[in-house]
């Protein structure tokens, strides 16, 4: 049972991450490299903050604004330098790695005896692992909520205008490259904030945490796009989490079948392969009609 309540607060933190990127890869439709700078990034700030008796909540915010930076780094070189955007997020992905050293001092820094938001008074009494469910419930609830609030409102669908046809929006009178710095900075702002959190549910930031959390992103909202099917951008939202919960126990099941952690990399891009092909295969073998006529029949 621990394992599986842990599993899902920790899908729940990683969901965040994946909300993030399900605005640049899905909404700007933008391959975001930055993202694998921008996690430990928000964990070294949040973890150094701790360290330095910074209050918790004040650190987590801390982690978010890193975040929002690293963003807006990639996006001016993207929109004002003219760099391609894969090349931009791996610019500032590498500068990351020294400004991670940087910031934490060696390459891993651990918060034991430390305050953070997993630990403070109001969850103490809480069963093993219930904190990280109750913190990541409560920020994913929030994000969510806010995400779907300013995508509804005349900026964001600006934004998504952006993404959708970005000469069409152009035509319009939007301003498609503030759009894409804005987009870059909450997605990253995001990201940043799910390092933060992460390293305080981990208890440790290290400066090689981010390698494959666009993977695990990606893994996510593929997941809650194939379990879900067509849905509205608020419902997609959700199902992004959800999809990281999903991807969470199934990773959880694989290590119950007696795999090792060290392969936890290899079978999360062979999980992401096959989310990726699924809807080729629904679409092939008509699995979503063959699924509705089973259901249908007396």
């Amino acid at each position: 049972m621990s394992l599986i309540t842990s599993t899902i607060g920790q899908g729940l933190l990683w969901g965040i991450l994946a909300l993030g990127l399900y605005l640049s890869f899905r909404i700007l439709n933008f391959p975001d490299m930055t993202v694998e700078g921008t996690f430990p990034f928000g964990a070294a700030v949040c973890v150094t903050a701790l360290v330095h008796d910074v209050n918790p909540f004040l650190a987590t915010l801390l982690s978010f604004i890193a975040g929002m930076i690293t963003g807006a780094v990639t996006g001016l070189l993207y929109t004002k330098g003219r760099i391609p955007i894969l090349l931009a997020g791996i610019l500032t992905m590498t500068g990351i790695y020294s400004a991670n050293l940087r910031i934490l001092g060696k390459a891993n820094v651990g918060l034991l005896n430390h305050a953070t938001l997993l630990n403070g008074k109001l969850l103490a009494n809480l069963p093993a692992n219930f904190p990280t469910i109750v913190v990541g419930l409560i920020f994913a609830i929030i994000i969510v909520i806010l995400l779907a609030l300013f995508l509804n409102t005349d900026l964001g669908q600006a934004f998504i205008a952006t993404g959708d046809n970005e000469t069409m929006a152009r035509s319009l009178g939007i301003n498609t490259d503030n759009m894409k710095i804005l987009g870059l900075m909450v997605s990253n702002g995001l990201i940043g904030l799910a390092g933060g959190l992460l390293a305080q549910n981990g208890g440790y930031a290290d400066v090689n945490m981010g390698i494959g959390t666009m993977v695990i992103g990606l893994a996510a909202i593929i997941i809650g796009e194939v379990v879900y099917g067509d849905l509205s951008l608020t419902a997609r939202l959700v199902a992004v989490v959800v999809g990281s919960i999903l991807y969470r126990l199934v990773l959880l099941l694989v290590l119950q079948l007696g795999f090792s952690t060290n392969d936890f990399k290899l079978i999360s891009a062979i999980i992401l392969a096959i989310c990726l092909m699924l809807p080729l295969f629904q679409k092939k073998f008509h699995v979503r009609k063959l699924l509705k006529r089973g259901v249908e029949r007396p």
